[in-house]
């Protein structure tokens, strides 16, 4: 639907390493990636740190126009990137005149609001086995099992998937994931993974949860 030629107008190009949006810095609008990857950065404690790449259909800087907060973290092209840019006024005429895409924006909204903040709930855990735990944890959360009483759960999860949510590196991830499945916490395949008992992985973050400062 963004691809309609109705939007162009609202179209901006970025080149690698360009910064679109700066943190702490008031803003008016948000961005709607079309094509190429945001990286997304944010200061903790005097550092830098990469929380996430954004990619094709997902937004950023949503904050200014929901609550006029600051910009909570810093965007940057990680290649040559295209968004449409949407401010205030032309954000309630494009809602109030398409109640469809009003909706859909809606539920990026909500959703995007969601991830970001679970994502950095398990960004904080030091124990990484525990951020691991956290991260099966936070997918079952988002698709429930339709019996509850079966504790056993198959994500379709690989080690790249658990290595981005829980921001680390493969090698790292899949040395963690390999010590769970030596404890028979979990089977591993090649596109999914079964995790034999949720609540271990609940334990697992309730007790060794220390959260960095």
């Amino acid at each position: 639907m963004f691809e309609l030629p109705a939007f162009s107008r609202f179209a901006k190009k970025y080149e690698r390493d360009q910064v679109i949006i700066t943190e702490f810095e008031p803003g008016d609008s948000f961005y709607l990636i079309q094509s190429g990857n945001v990286q997304l950065v944010k200061c903790v404690n005097g550092q830098k740190k990469n929380l996430d790449i954004l990619k094709p259909g997902e937004f950023f800087g949503e904050m200014a126009i929901l609550d006029n907060s600051p910009r909570s973290a810093t965007c940057v092209a990680a290649g040559p990137v295209q968004c449409l840019e949407f401010n205030k006024a032309n954000f309630e005429i494009l809602i109030t005149g398409n109640p469809q895409i009003a909706l859909i924006l809606l539920k990026l909204f909500c959703k995007r609001i969601y991830d970001q903040k679970r994502r950095f709930k398990i960004l904080v855990i030091s124990d990484l086995q525990a951020r691991i735990a956290d991260v099966f944890c936070m997918f079952d959360e988002m698709t429930p099992a339709a019996n509850p009483n079966d504790k056993q759960r198959r994500f379709n999860l690989t080690i790249q998937d658990i290595a981005h949510w829980a921001g680390l590196s493969i090698e790292t991830t899949r040395d963690e994931v390999n010590r769970f499945a030596t404890s028979h916490k979990i089977e591993i395949f090649d596109n999914n993974i079964i995790v034999n008992n949720i609540l271990d992985m609940k334990r697992i973050v309730d007790t060794r949860t220390v959260i960095r400062q």
